[in-house]
């Protein structure tokens, strides 16, 4: 049985990254590994950063032991590939109104859309965007539709 975890992102430029989901999460990074790997503790939700260049760039901070497998353990490789979109990072916010004026005011990511609605058997309020490596963000949540787009 698994019993805990993070998901995690390889970035191309840790720092811009770390920066970003500051911003985006409107909180501090929980715990830091040098500049290699950063965690944010989201009410049970872990996120975190790796940084794809530290281990190349920094030999003498990592050790490693057994078979390397390149499709895994290639972060330089991995932070420099096209990111397909195949992976969508969902968030939940109180109020998604609110949050889609905190991210327009931010003027973090990139593809940013409108609200936008979709019912396939339940009703379901969202906006997307891009981080600084194309990860999909979807923020859903709460929506009065009295003085949004579909008056």
């Amino acid at each position: 049985m698994i019993t805990k975890g993070s998901i995690y992102l390889i970035s191309k430029d840790f720092a811009q990254s770390v920066h970003f989901y500051q911003l985006l999460l409107d909180r501090d990074v929980t715990a830091q590994n040098l500049n290699r790997f950063a965690i944010f503790n989201i009410d049970g939700l872990c996120l975190s950063i790796m940084n794809g260049y530290f281990d190349s760039e920094n030999p003498d901070k990592v050790t490693t032991k057994g078979k390397l497998y390149e499709e895994y353990d290639d972060c330089v490789r991995i932070a420099k590939m096209q990111n397909p979109g195949k992976v969508v990072i969902n968030l939940t916010a109180n109020d998604l109104r609110k949050e889609y004026d905190r991210m327009c005011a931010l003027g973090i990511g990139s593809n940013l859309t409108e609200i936008r609605y979709i019912n396939a058997r339940n009703p379901y309020y969202y906006f997307s965007m891009k981080d600084p490596d194309d990860n999909t963000i979807e923020i859903t949540g709460p929506y009065d539709e009295i003085g949004g787009e579909w008056e």
